[in-house]
Parts: structure tokens; C-alpha cells; sequence
């Protein structure tokens, strides 16, 4: 991925504030060392998040419940794909303290 342009910074500005948040990143790469992707991984609040960036046009981000496979989970509760920058900012949006689509009623336990 290329550090250079006002796109590639936004990226940079939007995984640091993932990294304030606690997602932990990686860098798998094939036998000749160049990067194959990004991912990063954040547990809270009964969820997992995971971040895998391609490149600067093809980024996924999901959130799951924790008993998934973060590489291949079966079921999911909120998925967003398209340009990094437009997914890291709709994840940095995306609600710690609920389950996108689930009623979470002030005072009730959580599911």
C-alpha cells in the first residue's frame, strides 16, 4: 500500500484512531516479504472485530460474535466493503456498546 496522497494519509489518521481503540494489527506476508494485507482484531463487549485491508480501494470490516472464526466466521452481526478509507470510517462509527441492529434498552442486561 503506498504512503503518499491525502487518501493514504486518511487511512493512516483512521488506523491509528483504531489503534487508540484497542485494535491489535498484523502484517501476514508472502515468502518474498512484501505485505499481502492488514488486519486488525479488536474483543469488547461481547464482540470481535476484524479489520483486513487489501489495499487502498479493497477493505472489509466485521463484527461477529466471539465463538466465530475470525478468518471465516459463519455468522455475523454487521459487515461493510469497499475503500479503506470509506470502511475504517464507518467502523470507526459503528457503536462499541451494542450490537448493530439488536434493541439495547438502557438499564436491561445485555445479551
Amino acid at each position: 500500500m503506498s504512503s503518499t496522497g491525502s487518501a493514504s494519509e486518511g487511512v493512516d489518521a483512521q488506523l491509528c484512531a483504531l489503534v487508540r481503540r484497542g485494535f491489535r494489527f498484523v502484517d501476514p506476508r508472502n515468502e518474498h516479504g512484501d505485505v499481502m494485507a492488514v488486519v486488525g482484531v479488536r474483543a469488547h463487549d461481547d464482540v470481535i472485530d476484524v479489520v483486513e485491508i487489501l489495499g487502498e480501494d479493497e477493505a472489509v470490516a466485521t463484527r461477529m460474535p466471539p465463538d466465530q472464526d475470525v478468518l471465516a466466521p459463519r455468522r455475523i452481526h454487521w459487515r461493510e466493503q469497499g475503500p479503506a478509507s470509506v470502511v475504517l470510517a464507518r467502523l470507526l462509527l459503528l457503536a462499541d456498546d451494542h450490537v448493530p441492529g439488536k434493541l439495547h434498552l438502557p438499564g436491561s442486561a445485555s445479551a
